[in-house]
């Protein structure tokens, strides 16, 4: 593969278009949305549902509460949260403004009248205290420079007795089979690219600590995956991240921070759309989670 610049570049998180970036944490570090809103990206987002994104949460989910989903995107998990406590209101926000028009369309896909989106940092969201029976983020820590601090803010807006529930990718806890090598390529990539973002891949093991670090009274920690391993699952994956390679931001990102060639691109596209070829193809991702009382 191609040459790799070693260390953490000094221009992080400064060349990507705005719509892709967070800004900068409450630490002062510059932090940027790894993957961008590529259609690649936001149809792997768009099959996120609470069965297979939230089912730890499901169990303190009733009709009546008032939920806060953070990192929202097009809005799947979040439209079917307002379906399981109608009638009771479910906000869903999003640091990016380009993907909530889909959010919207997906309520009004379902007609769903008790969620709204609005566009707002995790760092700083416009609601008073203890606003919220229930707070909820998936798969948003990871590309935070300073989860502590968002986590705490999550507790600022959650009520007593509520629950802040958070799910989080583990990507050093990723396994797969057949071991291509173009897949170790993407791991490394991706975990580079990650951290001179702002982010950290390997959150899912660190939720215990972070959410003791914001201050909770009390945190329940777990842990599920995701399993792709039927032809239909192995070659919708495989395709969206040969395709997320060479079209989506992560691409861009690890050219320009010179973790990466085109052509080193390319190459792993294809290890990935040869994996999803392989008969025996298995591919499982860890998430950690944490159901946290304010």
């Amino acid at each position: 593969m191609g040459s790799r610049v070693g260390g953490r570049p000094a221009y992080v998180g400064e060349m990507v278009d705005e719509r892709d970036a967070h800004g900068t944490s409450p630490a002062g570090v510059s932090e940027t949305y790894t993957h961008g809103h590529h259609d690649s990206v936001v149809q792997s987002h768009r099959a996120r549902t609470v069965a297979n994104s939230a089912a730890y949460l499901l169990p303190r989910l009733h009709p009546g509460l008032r939920v806060l989903d953070i990192g929202c995107g097009p809005g799947t998990i979040t439209v079917e949260l307002a379906a399981n406590v109608d009638p009771g209101e479910v906000i869903g926000v999003d640091a990016s403004a380009d993907v909530l028009h889909l959010a919207r369309d997906e309520a009004a896909s379902q007609s769903r009248d008790n969620v709204r989106f609005e566009q707002a940092s995790a760092y700083a969201l416009a609601f008073d205290d203890g606003a919220f029976d229930v707070v909820h983020a998936h798969q948003v820590m990871h590309h935070l420079a300073d989860p502590v601090a968002a986590l705490r803010e999550m507790r600022r807006v959650c009520a007593p007795g509520g629950t802040v529930a958070v799910r989080e990718a583990d990507y050093g806890g990723f396994t797969w089979f057949p071991e291509l090598p173009a897949l170790d390529e993407w791991m490394r990539l991706f975990q580079d690219v990650t951290r001179a973002n702002g982010g950290e891949p390997c959150a899912g093991r660190r939720l215990l600590g972070w959410a003791e670090a914001a201050g909770f009274s009390a945190v329940e920690p777990s842990a599920s995956v995701w399993c792709y391993a039927t032809p239909a699952e192995r070659v919708w994956w495989g395709e969206s991240w040969a395709d997320r390679m060479v079209s989506s931001a992560f691409g861009t990102h690890a050219v320009e921070l010179g973790f990466a060639s085109r052509d080193d691109l390319e190459t792993i596209a294809a290890g990935w759309r040869e994996w999803s070829r392989a008969p025996d193809g298995w591919f499982v991702l860890l998430h950690g989670e944490v159901l946290a009382a304010p």
